[in-house]
C-alpha cells in the first residue's frame, strides 16, 4: 500500500498492518435522536476550497483552490465530548474499537517512566506510545480517567466509533467540504477561522504545541493536552476548535487529489483505505505539523486510534 493510498502519517498514528482489519461501521444501534449537542444550522453555498497558501501542503492536497458549492446542513458547534460519548455508551453498551483491540496511540510525554519505557513506540514517530488499556475513559491508559475532563473531546476514537455514534444521535460524519466551509466561519480564504495571524492582537484563539515539539510545551494558551470543547471564541458561525485541539474525523475517503470530485457537494471517492481528518490538534507545531490551518488535512485508517483524535457531527437541513 502506497503512502499516497493511506495518506499522512506524522499526525495521526497508523495502526500496524494486520490481517482482518475492519473498513466501515461497526454493528449499530438504532438511531436514537436523543444527542444533546447544540447543532448550528448553515445556509451553504459557495466558497472557495483549499488553499495554495506557501506554509501548505501540496502533497496533502490541500489545493489549488476551487470553487465549490454546498447545500444548507447542520453542524455540532463542538466536538463530541466525553460527557455526551459517555451517555451513549450508557445506553447502547458500544464498545470502541481500542477496547476490542486492546491498546491506542497516547503521546508520550503525558506517560510515567514506567510505562513510557515499555510501550512500543511507531518508527519515525517516537513522541507516540502504543498503551495497552488506553481508551477513550482512560486516556492515558491504565490509572488514568476523566476527572475534570467530562466537557473534553472525546479521544481514542476510531472513525468507526465516531460513525456508530453519529448513527445512534441521528446524525452523520461532515464531508470535507462541509468541515471546511463550517469551518472557515464565512471568511474567504483566511489561513485560520478567525483571519490570518495566528494570535491575531496578541491573544491566543486556539489549543496547540507552544515551545520546542516534541520536548517542552510552555502551555501558554492554557493547556497541554486537550481544551473544554468550547475553549476560545468561536468562528464566525459559532462552531468552536475547528483549529487545534483534537483532529476531527470527515465522512470523505482520502484522496490525495480531492480537487477532481465535483464542485457541489463534493464526498470524496468512493471507496479508499484511509478517512480524512480535519482541524489539527493540541500537539499540532508549525516546526513539523504545521496543519491547524482551516485548509489542512491529513488521513487515517477507519480503525485507527490515539489521544489527539475526535469528531463532531453533521445532519441535514
Amino acid at each position: 500500500m502506497s503512502d499516497e493510498d493511506r495518506g499522512p502519517g506524522c499526525c495521526t498514528p497508523r495502526r500496524p498492518e494486520r490481517p482482518g482489519r475492519s473498513s466501515g461501521v461497526l454493528p449499530g444501534q438504532r438511531a436514537h435522536r436523543s444527542d444533546p449537542a447544540p447543532m448550528l444550522q448553515l445556509p451553504g453555498g459557495e466558497f472557495l476550497m483549499g488553499t495554495d497558501d506557501a506554509e501548505g501542503f501540496p502533497g496533502d492536497g490541500e489545493g489549488p483552490v476551487r470553487r465549490v458549492r454546498v447545500d444548507p446542513f447542520r453542524v455540532d458547534a463542538h466536538a463530541v465530548s466525553n460527557d455526551e460519548f459517555a451517555r451513549f455508551v450508557a445506553e447502547t453498551g458500544y464498545t470502541t474499537e481500542a477496547q476490542r483491540i486492546g491498546w491506542s496511540f497516547v503521546f508520550a510525554g503525558f506517560l510515567p517512566g514506567r510505562l513510557r519505557r515499555v510501550s512500543p513506540r511507531p518508527p519515525g514517530v517516537p513522541w507516540w506510545c502504543a498503551v495497552g488499556e488506553a481508551t477513550w475513559d482512560r486516556p492515558e491508559g491504565p490509572g488514568s480517567g476523566l476527572d475534570g475532563r467530562g466537557n473534553h473531546p472525546v479521544v481514542h476514537v476510531s472513525w468507526n466509533d465516531a460513525a456508530a455514534y453519529a448513527h445512534w444521535a441521528g446524525k452523520r460524519l461532515p464531508t470535507e467540504a462541509e468541515w471546511e466551509y463550517a469551518a472557515r466561519g464565512g471568511l474567504e480564504q483566511a489561513r485560520y477561522p478567525w483571519g490570518d495571524e495566528l494570535d491575531a492582537g496578541g491573544s491566543y484563539r486556539c489549543n496547540i504545541w507552544r515551545g520546542q515539539f516534541p520536548t517542552k510545551n510552555t502551555a501558554a494558551d492554557g493547556y497541554r493536552g486537550t481544551a473544554p470543547v468550547d475553549a476560545f471564541e468561536p468562528n464566525g458561525h459559532g462552531l468552536y476548535n475547528v483549529a487545534g485541539n483534537v483532529w476531527e474525523w470527515c465522512a470523505d475517503w482520502w484522496a490525495a487529489d480531492h480537487s477532481r470530485g465535483p464542485a457541489v457537494n463534493p464526498a470524496g471517492p468512493s471507496h479508499g483505505v484511509a478517512k480524512a481528518l480535519r482541524g489539527g490538534s493540541y500537539l499540532c507545531h508549525v516546526s513539523y505539523c504545521n496543519r491547524y490551518r482551516v485548509a489542512a488535512r491529513t488521513a487515517n485508517e477507519p480503525d485507527a486510534s490515539s489521544g489527539n483524535t475526535g469528531f463532531r457531527c453533521a445532519a441535514d437541513s
